[in-house]
């Protein structure tokens, strides 16, 4: 058991490395972009689709991030309401329910994957199934999270406190 948790905390904090990278190279060719638009007047053709690119896949791997420490699994009222037994039956259908949205996402973002496996990005010369594989990967890293967060047993629903 001790070594599924570390392998566990080990695949999340890969994960969140990755997106955190991912992320800070979207913000960087965003700002170069508009660096050469507006200042160079030269526009790099690049950094819009690598802009893109990187966040279609930061997205993907934050869902999992997110599946993983249950901010995106509570049913809030319904959750408050029950206790014991019932809020657990509850937790086993949102799981059941989780899995099988991103099973039916992962299904289709192979076939689409699978469908564009030919089709280039011109501005990156890079085949745009790199882009669209971050669909069935982030997916199944989702339904792992899932599996791994039920898998700890019963939680408190995560409330956000802050007050706008």
């Amino acid at each position: 058991m001790a070594l599924l948790r570390f392998l566990d905390r080990a695949l999340f904090r890969v994960i969140s490395l990755i997106t955190q990278l991912l992320m800070l190279s979207a913000v960087g060719a965003g700002f170069y972009q508009v660096v050469a638009r507006f200042i160079l007047e030269s526009p790099a053709d690049w950094s819009e689709a690598w802009t893109r690119a990187s966040l279609i896949w930061t997205v993907m791997l934050g869902i999992a991030l997110a599946f993983r420490y249950g901010a995106m699994l509570s049913v809030e009222v319904l959750h408050g309401f029950l206790k014991g037994r019932n809020k657990r039956w509850l937790e086993h259908l949102v799981m059941v329910i989780c899995v099988g949205f991103l099973g039916f996402m992962a299904w289709i973002g192979g076939q689409m994957t699978y469908r564009v496996r030919f089709q280039t990005m011109p501005s990156l010369d890079i085949y745009i199934s790199w882009v669209y594989v971050a669909i069935p990967i982030g997916t199944t890293l989702a339904i792992l999270a899932v599996l791994a967060y039920w898998a700890e047993g019963s939680h408190d629903a995560v409330v956000d406190e802050t007050t706008v």
